[in-house]
C-alpha cells in the first residue's frame, strides 16, 4: 500500500497544513455559516498572534464550542444532506485514502484519514466540498457558497493521541446533545445498525 510522501508545512488562506506521509490526519471542515463573521475576524486574529501550541489548542477548543452550538442553518441536520456527506466520505476509502474515523454534525465535519499515494488533503477536501455543496445545494434548493473556504487538520503524532482523536469525533454528536451514547448517531462511522 503506498501513501502520500510529506509535504510538509503549506498554506491556502490563513490556516497553516501540516502534510506527512502514512501519518493519520483528523480533518475538520464547515458550513460556511456556521461561525458568525465577527467571531471569525476575532479568531483570526487571536490565529495570528498564537506563539505556542498551548495558544492554538485553545483556540481549536473556541472554534469547536461555536460549531458544537449549531449555528447556522444546519444543513446537514437533514439526513438527505448528511447522507450524501457520508457517501462522499466513504467513497473512496482504500483508493485515495484510508478512512479511520468520520462523523457528521449538523453544520460541521470530522474526519480521520490516512492518506494513500498520489493525493493530498487539499485535492480530497475540495472533492469532498465541491462534490457535497452541488448535490446538497440542488436536494435543498439553494445555490452558492455551502462549505467555509479552508479546513482544519491536525497530525495524529502517536497512539495515545489516536486514541484520544478518535475518542473526540465519536462523542462530538453526544457532547453536542444529539444523542446519548456514540453509537446512537446515524451519521458517524460508531453507528450500530
Amino acid at each position: 500500500m503506498k501513501y502520500v510522501q510529506s509535504r510538509g508545512w503549506y498554506q491556502r488562506g490563513y490556516l497553516p497544513h501540516l502534510e506527512m506521509s502514512s501519518r493519520v490526519t483528523g480533518i475538520t471542515f464547515r458550513l460556511a455559516d456556521s461561525l458568525p463573521k465577527h467571531v471569525i475576524e476575532k479568531l483570526k486574529q487571536l490565529y495570528e498572534n498564537t506563539p505556542d501550541s498551548k495558544d492554538a489548542s485553545e483556540l481549536a477548543r473556541k472554534i469547536a464550542e461555536y460549531e458544537d452550538a449549531g449555528m447556522g442553518r444546519c444543513w446537514l441536520r437533514d439526513p438527505r444532506c448528511a447522507a450524501v456527506v457520508a457517501d462522499a466520505l466513504g467513497h473512496f476509502d482504500g483508493e485515495r485514502y484510508d478512512l479511520i474515523e468520520w462523523c457528521v454534525m449538523p453544520n460541521h465535519v470530522h474526519v480521520m484519514i490516512r492518506l494513500r499515494a498520489e493525493h493530498s488533503f487539499v485535492e480530497v477536501v475540495r472533492s469532498w466540498k465541491n462534490f457535497t455543496a452541488r448535490k446538497i445545494n440542488q436536494l435543498v434548493g439553494r445555490s452558492g457558497r455551502l462549505w467555509a473556504v479552508d479546513f482544519f487538520d491536525r497530525l495524529i503524532r502517536d497512539e495515545e493521541y489516536l486514541s484520544r482523536a478518535r475518542r473526540y469525533v465519536r462523542m462530538n454528536p453526544v457532547k453536542a446533545g444529539l444523542c446519548h451514547t456514540p453509537e446512537e448517531w446515524r451519521w458517524s462511522s460508531a453507528w450500530k445498525e
